[in-house]
């Protein structure tokens, strides 16, 4: 039996998601399909009988729009919800706004594939002339937040988000699961990989493979130690579940430029 479990999902569908383009740290709100995930999640959860005690977000808006439906549906409105931007998505740096399946049309899908997924390689960085670069780094949620400006990625690779994420995992998540609270994360897809790359042990070659759909929850049941007792488990339609896996791969793919 399960000491601990928690859930731990991507937000729902974001604008730039719909377009297929990289969001990153532009703060994008949820599209009307992502809106509806978050509450389709939340409505799941519920039926499973899911009680949180305590949601963790990043900063950005998709992630806490995100958890604020799934509580809304769940009738879990007056559960704390923390946010930090620890749990953000991976700086794309140079690569942000672009389109994937352009990108893969221009550079290649196994570059593409290489950029997205890969665990220790790291896109060309954000310069000043950046078209969102003022966006980001004159936001005041990082103003506010525990790291300096100058201390701000310009770009990410998956092990940098690890690196970044673990201090909040170890030291803000894992002291209110061990003292008995159901935890709901609403994070994005790679901190959401780095995450259970960290929990499940899984290697820096097969973290590739590992893909994220939007808005569908994942329960992972951990022992006194915090160990898997098994690998994570999507929660929802199987068939559905794996159709929106296939969706997300297919982003970086020429194929989907050329629709």
């Amino acid at each position: 039996m399960a000491k601990y479990r928690l859930v731990l999902l991507r937000h729902g569908e974001g604008a730039w998601n719909k377009e297929n383009r990289f969001c990153s740290w532009v703060d994008q709100k949820l599209s009307s399909d992502g809106i509806k995930e978050a509450q389709n999640c939340g409505k799941h959860l519920k039926a499973l009988g899911f009680e949180f005690d305590l949601v963790f977000t990043s900063v950005l808006s998709r992630s806490i729009q995100t958890a604020w439906l799934i509580l809304e549906e769940m009738g879990q409105e007056w559960v704390p919800i923390q946010s930090s931007w620890r749990l953000n998505e991976r700086h794309y740096g140079a690569l942000i706004g672009l389109n994937r399946a352009e990108m893969a049309l221009n550079h290649g899908e196994e570059q593409v594939k290489i950029w997205r997924r890969s665990y220790d390689v790291t896109p060309p960085p954000i310069t000043e002339s950046h078209p969102y670069y003022e966006e980001i780094y004159n936001d005041r949620r990082y103003k506010c937040s525990d790291v300096s400006q100058d201390n701000l990625p310009k770009a990410e690779s998956l092990k940098d988000v690890l690196e970044r994420l673990l201090p909040y995992w170890n030291e803000k998540i894992v002291p209110e699961l061990k003292s008995g609270k159901m935890i709901l994360i609403s994070a994005h897809g790679n901190s959401s990989r780095a995450l259970l790359k960290h929990v499940e042990g899984i290697s820096d070659e097969d973290i590739i493979n590992v893909t994220l759909p939007t808005g569908v929850p994942i329960l992972l049941e951990l022992d006194e130690n915090l160990h898997p007792l098994g690998p994570h488990q999507f929660l929802g339609d199987q068939e559905a579940i794996q159709a929106a896996i296939k969706k997300v791969e297919d982003q970086g793919k020429v194929k989907s430029a050329e629709k």
